[in-house]
């Protein structure tokens, strides 16, 4: 059963992405390290003894649909009613509105252990916050003061209702269309697919974010406005009251994530009541809707990062345990008598310490990203600038490279059970069904590489990623002077791996200086797995740096020594890809036909 790594999730907040020096010089607010303390315990009680349980049985059941209803697993319902009452829902929530406006940080820190606890639970919350911060920051004071209250508290969840059967990431083609009912609200017509908890048995409302289009709008993503749909239309007391023209069609049978359910929505159909058209209200301005729904998207995006995170998490707890526990041949140097566990088998422990070095780099990429946007928001002027291009930046490589290493170490976890992990009562399988869609979901991890090489390069000519990069050289460089031999040769392969880096970024910029987007984007996903690896060993690098010598510092240097001397090499490899494989991908088009 997972267990919340709290001790492991509060150092890796405090010593490597800068949580306790800002507690300490008091740059977010009066947050105390005795308050953070309390709040990471409490989390991980809750996910592990709460969640977890339920997030077993909820898996092997399912969500349901029966006779138009949608159904969420045994003790679901309570559950979530549970975490709402322990006040979890508004963590970073507005004060306003009962929200707590703690950082970010925290926020993701205890999204890390919701998801690992249960992915597909988790979820529901997250959608929620994410239309939270987009009301709270487009929303007009009369759609804050009718909506925002009950949904910080939890008690209405919130839905993102993007994707179209024809329409998925290309949103400039979407068919949705919004009507003016002449007092200020909308009529909404339309369909979306892939609607996460878009209808449950949760909460009392659903406030349902939709991308529509108005009659006169213009053309492409210029001429998308967003409207709040709620599932109930809310009273002038506050509560709901008849049923808006909204519902669910059906709900999708998937690989993974099965107590979530994904729904197909029809807006405007004449289902509830005489007249057609769902009732929304505008978000934003007419026609600027996207700009206002990115907002909720760039939260999602860290969010899915952290499941990621969370996921790889779970399964490297389940492979540890199991491999201790495994006995199968001897390994070399074996001397206890029978078997010996496989962990002591040479291959297997490679494979774990590989599951643990993505896990660690990938949460210290994602806390980094989290501290940059509440940095962006607690500062001022060009410190605020510099903050909220550094979370631009990072944003893409925490979603794309913590996603995919969910995978790939949901993947070794079923190869270091053997045959039992291919085995669904084992548990091992379900990590990886449920890892599966966050590569996919939330822009696809292509679609990151896209956006992190030709918008977030550019970020001040550039000033910003060399910025990022000069901060990792100076890791680097207090890594060989620290003299310890227990680093090995980690200062020389970290500073190898940013050399890689800092040439594929001056290669990719020069290109798109040049015109050169097709040859650049070749090389975008390569260039994006490069970043997150860099990265990860130069967070390994920092943590392994702030504890070297005290009791825990040696289980920190080794793995940092692990990352550098097994996966870093990788980075030259990956830099050749980037500058030199544009051409040989559109010779070997033809292959494609």
């Amino acid at each position: 059963m997972y267990k919340a790594p709290v001790e492991e999730i509060a150092f890796t907040l405090n010593h490597v992405a800068g949580l306790g020096a800002a507690v300490e010089e008091g740059r977010l607010g009066d947050l105390s390290g005795d308050l953070v303390e309390a709040i990471l315990s409490e989390a991980g009680r809750f996910a592990g003894e709460e969640i977890a349980p339920l997030g077993e049985s909820g898996d092997r059941e399912g969500a349901r649909f029966v006779d138009g209803a949608v159904i969420t697993p045994k003790g679901w319902p309570a559950l979530y009613k549970a975490w709402c009452e322990g006040g979890w829902n508004g963590l970073t929530g507005p004060e306003a509105f009962g929200g707590q406006a703690l950082p970010h940080m925290l926020n993701v820190a205890a999204l890390e252990m919701w998801n690992a606890a249960s992915m597909a639970f988790a979820l529901a919350p997250t959608l929620t916050m994410g239309a939270i911060e987009a009301v709270s920051k487009h929303g007009s004071d009369e759609l804050k003061q009718k909506f925002l209250e009950k949904m910080v508290s939890g008690e209405w969840t919130g839905t993102m209702n993007l994707t179209e059967p024809h329409a998925g990431s290309d949103l400039g083609v979407l068919k949705s269309r919004a009507e003016r009912a002449g007092d200020g609200a909308y009529r909404i017509f339309g369909q979306k697919i892939f609607i996460t908890w878009g209808e449950h048995d949760a909460a009392d409302n659903i406030i349902h974010l939709v991308l529509a289009r108005l009659p006169d709008a213009p053309a492409g993503t210029r001429g998308i406005s967003l409207f709040l749909v709620p599932k109930f239309l809310v009273g002038a007391d506050g509560a709901p009251g008849e049923r808006n023209d909204v519902f669910c069609h059906s709900i999708e049978h998937k690989l993974g994530i099965h107590g979530s359910p994904t729904c197909t929505m029809i807006f405007g159909d004449g289902k509830f009541g005489a007249e057609k058209g769902a009732l929304g209200y505008l978000v934003g301005e007419e026609n600027k809707g996207l700009a206002c729904m990115f907002t909720m998207m760039n939260n999602a995006r860290l969010a899915v990062g952290i499941q990621g995170v969370a996921i790889a998490e779970a399964a490297t707890q389940k492979a540890v345990a199991y491999a201790k526990e495994r006995g199968q041949g001897k390994a070399p140097g074996w001397t206890g008598s029978g078997m010996s566990p496989i962990i002591e088998h040479p291959d297997i422990a490679r494979t774990l310490l590989t599951m643990k070095a993505l896990t660690q780099g990938s949460r210290a990429i994602c806390y980094a990203c989290a501290h940059a946007i509440d940095f962006s928001h607690a500062t001022e002027g060009e410190e605020a600038k510099h903050w909220a291009e550094r979370a631009a930046l990072l944003t893409p490589i925490a979603k794309s490279f913590s996603t995919d290493a969910g995978v790939d170490v949901a993947s070794m976890g079923i190869q270091v059970h053997g045959g039992m992990g291919f085995i669904e009562e084992t548990g091992a399988a379900r990590y990886l069904r449920d890892a599966r869609i966050a590569p996919i979901y939330e822009g696809t991890n292509g679609i990151q590489a896209i956006d992190l090489v030709t918008r977030k390069l550019p970020l001040s000519e550039g000033g910003a990623v060399r910025r990022l990069i000069a901060e990792l050289k100076a890791v680097a460089d207090k890594l060989a002077a620290s003299n310890d031999a227990a680093f090995g040769t980690s200062a020389d392969r970290l500073s190898a791996a940013i050399a890689d880096l800092e040439a594929a970024t001056d290669w990719l910029l020069e290109a798109l200086a040049g015109g050169q987007q097709a040859e650049a984007l070749a090389g975008a996903t390569p260039y994006q797995r490069l970043f997150g690896l860099t990265l990860t060993g130069a967070y390994l690098a920092t943590g392994a740096l702030a504890v070297a010598g005290d009791g825990d510092g040696e289980k920190r240097v080794a793995l940092c020594r692990f990352a550098a001397e097994n996966l870093l090499a990788e980075t030259a490899a990956l830099k050749d890809a980037v500058v030199s494989g544009a051409a040989s991908l559109q010779a070997a088009r033809v292959v494609l036909g």
